[in-house]
This record gives C-alpha cells, structure tokens and sequence, in this order.
C-alpha cells in the first residue's frame, strides 16, 4: 500500500521536515480510523481496541527509523484493486519514518503468476508484496524471499503477541522467519439464533448446545423444515480449493494429517474419510448450489439470511453485525468447533495472507518496516472494527474485551487460537489444495464415492509432491520444522 498517487511520486522526506511522531501516532485511533457509523453503532469512544505498551508503532524508535532511513524508496506490490486505499494508509508510515513508498500495482487476478515472473527474472520491480499464505513455500523455497528475524530482532517486533498458529505458519518457512502474519483467518460455525433456540428449546450454549458434527447434521436437516426460503447448512463447495478447505474443517476434527513426517500423503485414510462422510451428510440439509459456492456465493446467502447454519470464516460473524452488510443482525451466534467422537477439538487456520520482503530489494529495511507498521496490533483491530475482512492474528486484539463488543466471533475465536490446525506452506501447497478439490467436488456431486475421490486426490497431491523434490534424498522442506505448527492443541486440555 504506497503513496504514488495519480502516476506522480511524492520528493522523499528529509529528516529535519518530519512532524513529531507522536501527533502522528495519536491520530491512529478508534476516532480517525473506524467508520462513523460503526463508531455510533457501538457507542465507541476513544479507548484503544489494542495494548498500547506492545502495539509496535507505539514502541519502536521512530528517531531511529528517520536517521537510518528517511529519505529513502520502498516499492511495494499490490492487488490494482487496493491501489487507492493502500495509498492513503500508508501516508502516516512516511510521515513517521521518512520513507518513501511507491505503489507496483499488478492485476489482482494474476497476482501469483505476475510476482513469480518477477522472482524468476531476479530483478523484481518490488522490494515488498502481501499475499495469500498458502503461496509462501512456492516463493520462499527458491530463495525468492528475504530472512527476516535480523529485522524484527533489531526493531523489536513483538512475535510473542501472534497466535503461535499464525506466527509459525504465515511468519516462518523451513525454521527461517520470512513473513509478518497479515490476515489472519479461521474457519468457524455460525448459528441463526432464531431458528436454532426454537429447534433447540432454549438458548444457545457455544460449547455444548451443537457439541459434535453429528448433532449439526441432526440440527441442519431439522432446521431445513424451519421456514420456507431458508436452508438448514451453508457450505462452501465450488471445484478447488473452496472444496478442499470445507473437508480439511471437518476433517481436522476427525485428526486428519495431511502428510505422515516421510511426506507421504495420508489424508485418504479413516479421519479424512470421515471428514468427507460428515459433508457428504450435511450437504442433504445445504443450500441448492452448494456444490459452486465460493467464498462471494456462501457470504451473500449468510448475510442475506437464506440460510440457518452456516462454515465459513470468521468474518461471517463480524459481517453479520453491521446493518450496511446484513440482514441478520443480532440474530446470529458463533459457535465452537463441534467435535467428533475419537478425534479432536482443532480449529481451522484457512487460507489468510502474509507480508514478505523480496530477497532483491534495494531497501529490505525499509520494506520489513512499512510492513511492520501495515500489520501493527492498533490497525489490525481497526480492520477488524470496520469488518472490511482483514483478520487480526494478535492475542492482544482477539482478547480485548472494547474489540470483543465489535466483533461477535472475537471471544471464542480467540480461546478457539490455541489448538488451531493448519496445512503446511510448502511449495506446490495451493496446486495440492487445488487438485484435492477438485476430487472432492466430484463426490459432492455424485460423480464419484467419496474413497474414490479422497485415492485419486492423494495419488494427485503425491505426483506435485514427487516434481517439487519431497521424496528425494533432501527434501525442501523439514518436516520437523513445519510440524509444531501443524496441530498447536496437541496435548491441551480442552478450554472447557
């Protein structure tokens, strides 16, 4: 997010012009930066959704920053789409640091293959880019990304605030610190309060009213009788990765791996199976077309209240408060992971994105920096109070009880954080999560029996696996340097 408005570069700042970083730094608050109407909504005031004493921008030395910085260029890749409001954000980082940021837009759509084309070429025309984390193996096992921890070791970055979940799966690659957790998502249950109390008699318990799969799926095709219009389940079930990541929710809770520590695939066995029989059960209650939602189809349907239950992300949750976004407002209630019997209580860590400096730039510094101050704990929570999607990872936010009144999700979301599942950022993850997919939406439809879709992904993810080097004598990645990461709940008593 940078400051080349309208194709015209802004003079770099010279040390002696910049203003005091603290009239800076007390305009980034709950007042300039949370909408009016959610500011009057809430009846919030001036308080901090964060700890200011370990909000980064509030406790680095900006002095320092000027002396060793100011005047010089960071280049910043961003989704074309972000171009304007990514400029105005970072305004404040230049005034605070001296640094100059320019804006290398690229097609949102084509971001991936734009930004490898400029890796491989060695002279990427960014020296910072924010992306999709499940991408993060694909850029840093070449080299294509700059260690880090030098950085945030000097600047004093406070990693110890993320949820482990986020800080070793969107931060770190092969034990090496390479990314700054940027959005920071978990797939959840959302529940229509309305619907659900009548069919249950009562009000709603998040941890014991719907406490195992079995139960959702008894509740979901009681609730598709409710009311005519309106669907017992939302899920996501498109071709691809929207497929893949509804099964990896539920099979995660049955204990799914995805890889056994050779980095053989796994996931066909009994837990993934198992994963794919609860879908292919609760499906019966879904929504129609189910099987082509994405992300836009199964948010509009939540929102829009043509569904009783719904697996998504967090954000369905913070989105459903705002009367601009929802026809359900107050209406709903998030939910923890129901359980299933012989597995696990493992909340899943689902796509999100990191920020990463390219291992070419001309200003690594600089770039680790502006993207220190991008993620910072005070803009994180006020991403999340204007629910624009963009998820806070710091245990800070989640468990600050003003960020906890603006986001309904927040409470159990973050008890939810520390047994969170995740898959591994390897290279090839997303092609793999593709092809998984894609088999699964063919049992989804009917195509195929679900053991037929789980073997034929496996053997799929086991060629991509075999071409990027995991069966040789030196695989890329150490599966003993991914695996704390995998399942942060092994061995915790249950947070109830």
């Amino acid at each position: 997010m940078g400051m080349s408005l309208g194709g015209v570069a802004l003079p770099a700042f010279a040390q002696s012009d910049l203003p005091d970083p603290a009239k800076v730094l007390a305009d980034i608050s709950v007042p300039k930066y949370v909408r009016a109407d959610y500011r009057e909504l809430y009846k919030m005031g001036d308080a901090p959704l964060w700890d200011p004493a370990i909000d980064w921008i509030r406790t680095v030395d900006w002095e320092a920053v000027r002396k060793e910085l100011a005047g010089t260029t960071v280049r910043f890749a961003i989704g074309a789409a972000d171009q304007e409001s990514a400029a105005e954000g970072l305004v404040p980082f230049e005034l605070l640091s001296g640094i100059k940021v320019e804006l290398v837009p690229i097609p949102d759509d084509s971001f991936y293959d734009k930004a490898l084309a400029e890796f491989i070429s060695g002279n990427a025309s960014f020296d910072a880019l924010q992306f999709f984390s499940p991408w993060l193996g694909d850029f840093a096992a070449p080299g294509f990304l700059a260690p880090l921890q030098e950085y945030a070791d000097k600047w004093k970055l406070p990693l110890d605030d993320f949820y482990d979940t986020y800080r070793l799966n969107y931060g770190y690659f092969n034990g090496e610190m390479y990314g700054i957790p940027f959005d920071c998502d978990v797939q959840m249950v959302h529940l229509r309060k309305g619907y659900v109390e009548k069919v249950l008699g009562g009000p709603i318990d998040t941890w014991n009213s719907v406490p195992t799969y079995d139960e959702l799926i008894r509740l979901s095709g009681e609730l598709n009788k409710v009311e005519p219009g309106v669907s017992g389940v939302g899920l996501l079930g498109a071709r691809g990765f929207w497929s893949t990541y509804t099964w990896e929710h539920v099979a995660a809770q049955a204990g799914m791996m995805l890889f056994d520590e050779n980095w053989e695939p796994v996931f066909n066995g009994d837990a993934g199976q198992k994963g794919l029989e609860v879908i292919l059960e609760l499906s019966k209650n879904a929504i129609e077309g189910f099987a082509a939602a994405g992300w836009g189809e199964n948010r509009a349907a939540w929102l829009g209240g043509q569904v009783a239950t719904n697996i998504s992300w967090q954000d369905s949750g913070t989105q459903a408060m705002r009367p601009d976004q929802s026809q359900i407002v107050g209406d709903f209630v998030t939910i923890y992971e129901p359980r299933i019997a012989g597995g696990r209580f493992a909340p899943p860590n689902i796509a999100g994105s990191t920020s990463c400096v390219a291992a070419s730039s001309q200003n690594p510094e600089g770039a680790f920096l502006m993207l220190a101050f991008l993620t910072t704990s005070s803009i994180m929570a006020m991403n999340e109070a204007n629910a624009n999607g963009v998820a806070p990872g710091y245990r800070s936010v989640l468990t600050n009880p003003d960020l906890q009144k603006v986001s309904q999700p927040a409470e159990v979301w973050s008890k939810s954080l520390d047994y969170a599942w995740c898959a591994p950022r390897l290279p090839g993850m997303f092609e793999m999560e593709q092809a998984i997919g894609n088999e699964l939406n063919r049992a989804f439809v009917g195509q195929v029996a679900g053991k037929e879709a789980l073997d034929n992904a496996a053997a799929a993810v086991r060629k991509i696996m075999d071409r990027n080097g995991f069966y040789g004598s030196r695989p890329p990645v150490d599966y003993a340097a991914v695996a704390p990461g995998l399942y942060v709940g092994e061995g915790k008593a249950l947070p109830f």
